[in-house]
């Protein structure tokens, strides 16, 4: 019973064989395992209990996994505390094969990204936003008249990168030529990667953690990417744009996903009471003819008011601003939207 759950939900999932080996196999009760997920990344698998439904069937789970995957590794994150909450940072076991293989790297159309199943919030990379990421990919392309070329490859350069506190670079965000992209609360600069890769010619990166861009410049050389002036700030992705706003620069993509709550020196952001004054704050930095996608996993929002929402604060600056669409998450993420965990609202939109 559980192999035939298992063979249906991987079977739903065939049209992202061919765009990537890294997916969710199973998102909860809409594929017959309600409070619990299984990710593909690579060779290896995470799975992870959110609710107590299968827990009492955890082992029969991973030896059914490990028969019908072969993979190289399973993980478990058991994300619910004995109390009942959920737990961000939650144990994790590795179930099947060894801790070594529980590291790689995966594809994603053009771009190749680092993963780590161990890592104490995400692998590295947000499956949710991958049909998202490709889209900034093919907007730069036909941006950057490389819509009909194929994408050479390119030697890595592992040139230093200075890691940019407080005061960004007089460069930052400023290019000779070619379309700009800003990443904001970049994360491990996914975003970026398919935007160069599409032909951008900087993807400025705003972080509040170093060591994630550093992770972040490993996936720059793991896609033959050379590091460009302006393109790392580490600092809280608020002071960025409004530097940016006095110094003059303007992008023509831009990418605002920020997590539902972050504490900054000073400054406590929540998305409910902060994302739409930041929406129009990045607006003002929009070339004419750009793009801004904004998202959202906070449980709270509704997509249709937050489409509505997003596009008025852009249009208290652009007031020919128009929707371009608005959405959930992806096809594998079945169900999405049924729980608190596997929620997306997202939009775009263009000026």
């Amino acid at each position: 019973m559980m192999k035939n759950l298992l063979r249906t939900a991987f079977e739903k999932r065939a049209s992202l064989f061919e765009v990537t080996d890294a997916y969710r196999i199973v998102n909860g009760a809409a594929d017959g395992f309600p409070g619990l997920t299984l990710d593909r990344f690579g060779d290896r698998l995470q799975g992870q209990f959110f609710g107590p439904e299968m827990l009492p069937r955890r082992r029969e789970f991973v030896d059914a996994v490990a028969a019908m995957f072969n993979p190289a590794c399973i993980v478990v994150k058991e994300r619910l505390s004995r109390s009942g909450k959920s737990l961000e940072n939650a144990p994790m076991e590795v179930a099947f094969g060894t801790r070594d293989a529980a590291v790689g790297t995966v594809r994603e159309g053009n771009a190749r990204f680092h993963v780590d199943l161990l890592d104490t919030v995400n692998p590295g990379l947000f499956l949710d936003m991958r049909h998202v990421r490709l889209e900034v990919e093919d907007r730069f392309r036909a941006m950057s008249g490389e819509a009909s070329k194929k994408i050479p490859t390119l030697v890595a350069m592992r040139t230093k990168q200075q890691v940019v506190k407080c005061c960004p670079p007089a460069c930052a965000g400023m290019t000779s030529g070619g379309p700009r992209f800003l990443n904001l609360f970049s994360y491990t600069c996914s975003f970026s990667v398919h935007a160069r890769l599409g032909g951008a010619a900087v993807a400025t990166n705003a972080d509040i953690s170093g060591k994630i861009l550093d992770k972040g410049r490993e996936n720059y050389a793991l896609n033959g990417l050379d590091l460009r002036p302006g393109e790392f700030f580490r600092g809280n992705a608020l002071e960025y744009v409004r530097w940016a706003a006095k110094k003059g620069l303007k992008f023509d993509g831009i990418v605002l996903d920020p997590p539902s709550f972050a504490r900054f020196k000073g400054f406590n952001f929540n998305v409910r009471e902060h994302l739409m004054p930041l929406v129009s704050e990045c607006a003002a930095l929009l070339n004419a003819g750009a793009f801004i996608m904004v998202s959202s996993n906070y449980s709270e929002f509704a997509l249709d008011t937050f489409a509505r929402d997003v596009l008025a604060a852009v249009r208290s600056v652009h007031k020919e601003a128009r929707t371009a669409w608005k959405r959930g998450q992806d096809i594998d993420f079945a169900g999405s939207g049924a729980t608190k965990d596997s929620c997306l609202v997202a939009t775009l939109v263009e000026v």
